[in-house]
């Protein structure tokens, strides 16, 4: 016997939810549905997906072989579902990513501009690291999104889009890069692990012989720049930030050489995912906004 679909999209709402009576909820069915369908595809594949108890359910081992899987099978399902719907016109909800950085000096009007132009669209952004976007992209979750390039992957199509000069950011008091750099309690102030920036601000210390540093690690752009502008620690974002986005002198911008500074900021796509009409019109309004 085979696996259903719908046996694989139920079981994956029981896993990401941890109960049968939420899955039901979200599926907008009742409970005694959701573990018939849960216990036919045990029966399918003779093994147990989940350990049930008064607290909820949990998956054993099997389940979460599984898991990857039947979170593939309803991500393709759905975007079956919009393939079929969508007849060139931009209608329906269009995911995408974006670093926190290029959501706060580039989208605004991109996104302002596209909600104009195609009403039809509800348009959702999350924000993250590069690793974190690339991986959600991967994972079907985003249709595409912004992160910091170059991205090579068999996968994943990349467009440049905007180009960004990085520097080193610092309380005002410091007035050199040298100096700066001299400190013996210099500390870095980075975003988590998997931002793009972060990993070039090592680099760019340790070609200059400077390792093993202390760090302070923030989940916002706000809250590093803050403690930047409080002396806690040099952090490296680009330097339009300073003025439009970060009120001016509360910040020293530090230079570095061209071939540390430039980074392409680009945008990626699962190659074999649908290109909606709503992700076409916005990759156009993207184009566009980075002419201007």
């Amino acid at each position: 016997m085979l696996m259903d679909a719908k046996d694989l999209v139920t079981f994956e709402a029981v896993a990401r939810l941890g109960g049968m009576g939420r899955a039901a909820h979200e599926l907008n069915t009742v409970q005694s549905n959701v573990t018939q369908r849960v216990r036919r595809l045990e029966e399918v594949l003779g093994v147990a997906l989940f350990e049930r108890s008064r607290a909820g359910t949990r998956l054993t081992p099997a389940g979460k072989r599984l898991m990857p899987y039947a979170s593939r099978v309803g991500a393709l399902l759905a975007e079956a579902s919009r393939a079929a719907r969508d007849d060139g016109a931009p209608l329906g909800t269009l995911t995408i990513g974006s670093l926190e950085t290029t959501a706060a000096l580039r989208l605004s009007p991109i996104l302002a501009e596209y909600a104009r132009a195609h009403p039809g669209v509800d348009l959702v952004l999350r924000t993250g690291t590069t690793a974190e976007l690339i991986e959600r992209v991967l994972e079907r979750e985003l249709e595409g999104a912004f992160v910091c390039g170059p991205v090579a992957h068999p996968l994943l199509l990349s467009t440049p889009v905007f180009e960004e000069e990085l520097a080193l950011l610092s309380a005002p008091s410091h007035r050199s890069v040298t100096s700066l750099l001299a400190r013996p309690d210099l500390r870095l102030v980075i975003l988590r692990a998997g931002c793009s920036y972060r990993q070039r601000l090592e680099e760019v210390l340790a070609r200059r012989g400077i390792v093993g540093l202390r760090r302070l690690e923030f989940g916002t752009l706000e809250a590093i720049l803050g403690a930047v502008a409080a002396d806690l620690g040099i952090t490296l974002l680009p330097r339009a930030l300073i003025g439009p986005v970060w009120r001016g002198g509360r910040i020293a911008s530090h230079r570095l050489p061209p071939a540390e500074a430039r980074v392409q900021t680009v945008f990626v796509r699962r190659h074999d995912m649908l290109c909606s009409s709503a992700l076409t019109a916005f990759q156009k309004h993207a184009m566009k906004g980075r002419a201007k």
